[in-house]
């Protein structure tokens, strides 16, 4: 059918088969064209009035949204990588400041307890 290249909805596409029926015939890949359309419009593009244009459309579509889903999950993957480094980072901070208050809390009572044991000495 020569009209089967200008068909730009699902109802001229319903149409055409009926009338490819009635004829005896019908569209090849019907059914196919059919779901890719309703696809498209799903999507809210617009049909390019023929199988293989709205075959390539619909690929370039799916594509689309592939790439798309990949760059958000990138994107994720990424935000959760600088979080896990961001909290390293500060129980490493954290543990530096522990480690450096032990260490004057350490010195501070081994400078008393060296005071107090001199101090006992004299006294003694």
């Amino acid at each position: 059918m020569s009209d089967v290249e200008s068909i730009k909805s699902l109802d001229e596409l319903k149409k055409a088969q009926a009338a490819a029926q009635s004829q005896g015939t019908q569209i090849t890949n019907y059914q196919d064209w059919y779901d890719t359309m309703q696809s498209l419009q799903e999507a809210g593009v617009e049909s390019t009035g023929s199988y293989s244009g709205d075959k390539a459309k619909l690929q370039e579509v799916e594509d689309t949204i592939q790439k798309f889903m990949e760059q958000q999950k990138s994107e994720q993957t990424q935000k959760q990588t600088q979080s896990q480094t961001k909290q390293v980072e500060n129980n490493s901070k954290s543990d530096n400041e522990q480690a450096l208050k032990a260490n004057m809390a350490n010195g501070v009572s081994s400078t008393i307890m060296s005071d107090y044991m001199k101090y006992y000495h004299l006294l003694s």
